[in-house]
């Protein structure tokens, strides 16, 4: 549709309102407020970022640490299973070595009693842990109790004890009687004690029949 001005005037252009300063302010502070904040929502980021970075190194270091002190472990209880296995045949050979330094004692104690009995000799002698077993032939009654006398003089054995004697003539127109016997070691002279008495003194000589036999 169109309009004709009959009147010949110049409408008025409408006039422009002015904005406020106040709202232009508070818009400026606004602006400022949300760069600000964002700045340092940045630097909070970068330096988070900075930590969290450290923090992985670290538990990156202490991972790589701990595998090779688990290593270190597996090594030294490796060696602490190797220095038992060692130490037991370590353990093992000294006991080896004393048992058998206490059996020749004994041995030697025995073979110098045995001589200094008259007419009797020894057929078997056995030993079980700490006990002797004796099996001989004597001449007399009175040569097996010579014998178990000398054996408690010794001080290697607690108690001695006969288990059989009995007259056997093994020789034909010879008598002589056979003897079984145990001998109890002292514990002084046990080899496991680390002590040991002195050898009776004496020098082992040829037994008139048959010969001693012994396990150690």
């Amino acid at each position: 549709m169109i309009r004709i001005n009959l009147l010949g005037q110049v409408r008025p252009k409408a006039a422009k309102q002015a904005v406020p300063l106040e709202s232009t302010v508070q818009s400026l502070f606004l602006a400022a407020a949300i760069g600000i904040a964002a700045v340092v929502l940045f630097l909070f980021y970068v330096q988070s970022k900075r930590d969290l970075d450290a923090t992985n190194k670290k538990i990156t270091a202490l991972r790589a640490e701990k595998a090779s002190l688990e290593q270190i472990k597996a090594e030294v209880e490796q060696f602490e299973r190797q220095k038992a296995v060692l130490q037991q045949r370590i353990d093992v050979i000294e006991t080896l070595q004393k048992n058998r330094t206490g059996g020749q004692e004994l041995l030697q104690m025995v073979a110098n009693t045995v001589v200094r009995v008259d007419s009797l000799w020894l057929v078997s002698l056995e030993r079980t842990q700490d006990s002797l077993n004796f099996q001989g032939e004597a001449g007399s009654i009175n040569a097996v109790a010579n014998f178990i006398t000398q054996l408690k003089r010794s001080g290697y054995f607690d108690k001695v004890e006969i288990t059989e004697a009995k007259e056997d003539d093994i020789t034909k127109g010879t008598q002589t009687f056979g003897f079984k016997m145990t001998a109890a070691v002292s514990s002084a002279t046990s080899p496991t004690s680390g002590q040991s008495k002195p050898q009776p003194v004496g020098t082992p000589q040829a037994t008139p029949k048959g010969g001693a036999t012994h396990g150690f």
